[in-house]
């Protein structure tokens, strides 16, 4: 009877192609482009365009991985299904799983603070004025509010300011390269330091975060009309729109600012890029897009992790208290996604939160690359060398950035390895005190 009602609330052909990929563009620009710009430019130097289109290769294999299995496989719980398909209901299935829903909250935070930077760009507030974490926690529990409406509230959403956003952006870097002269030149070289392969390697890393919202699309893939089909154009159209914004916005930015620059506005890189053209018309425009962006980003990805929690959930891979709260499962996981999310806006800035999300997503995606490799590649008709590719290119990002970390942050690597070591010890425990009440109560059964 449990189990009925917990998936009663996933709703087969809610969500359309285009509101799907509306869906997937609103995670992924959300927080990719507003607050990764700087952050990436930083690491990878004046070719931090590169670093992008070079984190949409890797994406596209990564990609091919989750498309295989949901073509044939397409489900509400998206990523925990590809787990349970590949490791069965094993501890490694509930780890990774949490792994990719922590850094799904991780990237919630990240926008919902990159939202109160950019809003605070109108005003002469500091980026370090406590009004940052003020002005996410109020987005983080606006997104919770429209989440518990309906679908169709999200979907409409979502496409309205998918439009808005990406035609904004567009606009705001057509006019900035316009003043520039469409030169496509950088105003200066980098720092020998943050042009090094470590650096440039390291800057791919947060690049690709900035495309991980693909998996939003995974983890909505029951809700999607003909799945088995639209779930793949969904993600392929969403990574191709959003390398197209991320490429003009990157030519743009380098184009006026130096790389000095852009790494003390990190934060609000693209504002700060506007204003040298347009002045503080420039600034409250590309606020005004920030604002819309975020905010629709952050919408899109509760609605994701939400869901995804409530299939781990009803797969029996994690307990569940609903602590006296009304309403279904979903509803509950969607009140400890915004608490969670709540918590690291308020008290990790804009460079630790990525830098953890990034971590935490390429182990997991390792981990599921692995799994299909291993032992789904015949069932879901994927190639081998693919699936390789993506776990070679992953390894190779995570390992230049854990380096880079490991000299400018290390504490980041540290909170980072505890928390994955956390989650693995607890989803262990989990499962094997399941599996001793279940032979507890068959042993009983067989004893009465």
């Amino acid at each position: 009877m449990k189990t009925g009602k917990k998936t009663s609330s996933y709703k087969a052909g809610s969500l359309t192609l285009a509101g799907t990929v509306a869906m997937g563009t609103g995670v992924m620009i959300g927080a990719g482009i507003f607050a990764l710009t700087g952050q990436v430019a930083e690491l990878s130097g004046p070719l931090f365009p590169l670093a992008f289109l070079i984190a949409a290769v890797i994406s596209g294999f990564s990609a091919y991985t989750y498309i295989k299995v949901s073509n044939k496989y397409p489900s509400a719980g998206g990523i925990a299904m590809i787990l349970q398909k590949a490791y069965g209901p094993a501890t490694v299935t509930g780890a990774a799983a949490l792994m990719m829903a922590f850094s799904m909250i991780i990237n919630e935070s990240l926008v919902a603070r990159t939202f109160g930077t950019y809003t605070l760009q109108l005003f002469d507030v500091g980026r370090d004025s406590i009004l940052v974490p003020i002005l996410a926690i109020g987005l983080i529990i606006f997104a919770f509010l429209v989440n518990i409406a309906s679908n169709k509230i999200i979907g409409s959403i979502s496409s309205v300011t998918a439009i808005l956003k990406i035609g904004g952006i567009l606009i705001f870097s057509l006019a900035i390269l316009w003043a520039a002269g469409f030169t496509f030149e950088f105003t200066q070289s980098a720092p020998e330091s943050a042009a090094s392969p470590t650096g440039f390697i390291a800057g791919i890393a947060l690049a690709i975060l900035a495309f991980k919202g693909f998996t939003t699309i995974t983890n909505s893939g029951g809700e999607v009309v003909h799945p088995e089909k639209n779930v793949g154009r969904a993600i392929m159209i969403s990574l191709a729109i959003c390398l197209l914004v991320y490429m003009s916005v990157a030519f743009a930015v380098g184009s006026t600012l130096g790389i000095d620059e852009i790494s003390a506005a990190k934060d609000y890189a693209l504002a700060e890029a506007a204003r040298p053209a347009f002045g503080d018309y420039g600034v409250w425009f590309t606020v005004a897009i920030a604002i819309i962006a975020t905010a629709s980003g952050l919408l899109a990805s509760v609605f994701a992790v939400s869901r995804m929690l409530a299939m781990l959930t009803d797969m029996e891979l994690i307990p569940h208290r609903h602590f006296g709260m009304p309403g279904d499962i979903q509803t509950h996981t969607l009140v400890y996604t915004v608490i969670a999310a709540g918590l690291l806006a308020a008290f990790f800035d804009l460079g630790r939160i990525a830098s953890l999300g990034a971590i935490f997503y390429l182990v997991m995606d390792i981990v599921i690359h692995w799994g299909v490799f291993r032992y789904l590649r015949k069932d879901v008709g994927a190639q081998g060398w693919v699936l390789l590719s993506a776990i070679f290119f992953d390894v190779v990002v995570l390992g230049a950035f854990l380096m880079m970390k490991a000299n400018i942050d290390p504490w980041i690597i540290v909170i980072a390895f505890v928390g994955i070591v956390i989650i693995i010890g607890f989803e262990k425990y989990y499962l094997s005190n399941k599996r001793s009440l279940t032979d507890a109560d068959t042993h009983g059964g067989h004893g009465s």
